[in-house]
């Protein structure tokens, strides 16, 4: 190696050395969001999580099915839990907070969108640096997972969700999309494309999920499947 060459070479890896001392100190910070998550989320009980859109407005009839599914979950005995933000996950948290439930947002800072709704318990909001802690308590923490309309972050928790439950890494829930009209171009896929042309998941994956209307289905779903099993930490 030319001395050119070698000393573009030193200049290029003199970032990823320093990034490495970088990390070392980072494992502190992650180390710590999962201490506050645990500590926090250990003591509330049993809890669903609403997954949607942050960008979905008051008026609209999926913001005011997440209120009722909210509501209604709270009347059966669950806590709520939500990303903490705008849009459905403020629906979700006002249900809660107007039926005298638990009311719990995971916040994550973001350069957009994200700020904590006002309906969050001031006991139970969570701020995260790091999707990936914000996950594991979305998973550790909910005994089940209500999902109306949203972007990439919904079906992201989604897909990580049925990979997870599809995999016995951690404990079955129950997972309920709620929206035919938002779900069913997706669903057919996936019945059409990843299993009967491509085999690429199998029969019994199609029972890892649930698809409703109504928010006295969804909870239903879930007040179901606790009757039979028992509530605790998926992991």
């Amino acid at each position: 190696m030319n001395s050119s060459i070698d000393s573009h070479f030193t200049r290029k890896t003199r970032g990823w050395n320093e990034n490495r001392a970088k990390d070392t100190w980072a494992i502190f910070k992650i180390m710590a969001e999962f201490v506050e998550g645990f500590e926090t989320l250990g003591e509330i009980g049993p809890c669903v999580s609403i997954f949607g859109s942050a960008r979905t407005k008051p008026e609209d009839k999926y913001y005011q099915l997440a209120t009722a599914i909210g509501k209604k979950l709270t009347e059966a005995g669950f806590g709520v839990i939500t990303g903490g933000g705008p849009g459905i996950m403020e629906a979700g948290n006002k249900g809660a907070r107007e039926a005298g439930g638990a009311s719990v947002g995971l916040n994550i800072e973001l350069p957009f969108e994200q700020s904590s709704n006002e309906f969050v318990d001031r006991d139970k909001s969570i701020d995260f640096n790091y999707f990936f802690v914000r996950k594991v308590m979305f998973m550790k923490y909910s005994q089940g997972f209500i999902v109306l309309p949203g972007g990439f972050g919904t079906l992201d928790e989604l897909f990580e969700a049925l990979t997870l439950i599809q995999t016995r890494k951690i404990h079955p829930f129950p997972v309920v999309l709620v929206g035919t009209q938002f779900w069913g171009g997706m669903v057919d896929w996936i019945k059409q494309t990843l299993l009967e042309e491509n085999k690429n998941i199998s029969p019994e994956d199609l029972d890892l999920f649930a698809v409703v209307d109504d928010p006295d289905e969804a909870v239903a779903h879930i007040t179901s499947f606790y009757s039979k099993h028992l509530l605790k930490p998926n992991f």
